[in-house]
């Protein structure tokens, strides 16, 4: 059976692999909440990659992306079971129980990235022990989990949002969620004021990686961009298939970077009820994002030619000014 600092070492890769944008933000925790943010951003990756995988029929992706919820459900429901009981600490934190599951053979090691077309190794998963012990270490609400897994499957089918509220609503499972489990591991004194400004920096963050991926989208049948913001600035679907950089797209994307902006001033209200060592964390997520949506701008809104990234100096810049200056 895997131990929990195997589970834990394993997400620490997985991210230090993947995380191009929030690694360099996690370096600014104290261990034991960095290996916790490492935790929750693999259970984030591999349901991610669950459904974005194009190699795997769609089909057989909703199969897994249930066998993934369904393990987590297990998973949760018997730490949740031996929650009330004394148990050792191990590192600084108390293992769940040992589940009973056979593991299939040919099952990962903490140096595989799982295959996802093998539904069976989700009975015993080598994130499963770091994702259960974060849950349970930091109170996070299951259902938090649950939201993510469900915003993935939305991407299943073809997208399009009519309304501004429906792409909220999407952002809300796929990145609100996020933020209220980053928040239970950052600390938030447990007030209720901080709930919705995690929601809406997860929407800042997303509404960020929207703009930048909309081509990519576009050829997925991708479109998150409302229907309603299209016909306003007479721009549509096809035009953003097509990669028109027009007039009516510039004032489309103008408008939608400033809508971003304004849900980064909501996040900003966030760092006053996190505890002091959640601080700085926050503020490096939110610089090295507002960096991309300014990249953008810069570009003058060309999202097509190139992808647009800012440098690797540049995050371990942000991540070490918040340190100094967030505590």
């Amino acid at each position: 059976m895997q131990s929990l600092n195997q589970s834990f070492e394993y997400c620490r890769e997985l991210t230090q692999r993947t995380a191009h944008n929030f690694r360099f933000s996690f370096l600014t925790l104290p261990a034991a909440k960095r290996r916790a943010m490492e935790a929750l951003y693999a259970f984030n990756r591999i349901t991610d990659d669950l459904g974005d995988d194009e190699s795997v029929e769609l089909e057989l992706r909703r199969v897994q992306l249930t066998a993934w919820r369904e393990s987590i459900r297990y998973l949760l429901r018997h730490e949740s079971d031996a929650a009330a009981s004394t148990r050792p600490e191990v590192d600084g934190h108390h293992p769940p129980p040992t589940l009973r599951i056979h593991r299939p053979e040919g099952a990962f090691s903490p140096k595989q990235t799982p295959r996802t077309g093998e539904i069976g190794t989700f009975s015993d998963h080598p994130a499963h022990l770091a994702i259960a012990d974060v849950v349970h270490q930091y109170q996070i609400p299951p259902q938090y989990l649950f939201a993510v897994i469900d915003g993935v499957e939305q991407d299943l089918d073809p997208v399009s949002m009519a309304k501004f509220a429906d792409l909220e609503n999407y952002c809300y499972h796929v990145a609100g969620a996020v933020g209220l489990c980053c928040i239970h591991i950052w600390g938030f004194h447990r007030d209720p004021r901080a709930i919705p400004l995690a929601i809406d920096c997860g929407l800042a963050l997303q509404l960020t990686n929207i703009l930048r991926d909309l081509a990519e989208d576009a050829d997925q049948g991708r479109f998150y961009l409302p229907h309603e913001d299209l016909v306003r600035f007479g721009y549509s679907q096809e035009d953003l298939r097509q990669r028109r950089n027009n007039q009516p797209f510039q004032e489309l994307m103008r408008f939608q970077v400033e809508r971003a902006k304004s849900y980064y001033a909501r996040a900003e209200q966030l760092l006053p009820y996190l505890e002091p060592d959640g601080k700085p964390i926050l503020r490096a997520m939110i610089d090295i994002y507002q960096a991309v949506l300014h990249e953008i701008e810069h570009r003058r809104f060309d999202v097509f030619s190139r992808r647009v990234s800012i440098p690797k100096w540049k995050k371990l810049w942000f991540a070490t000014r918040a340190m100094i200056f967030s505590r």
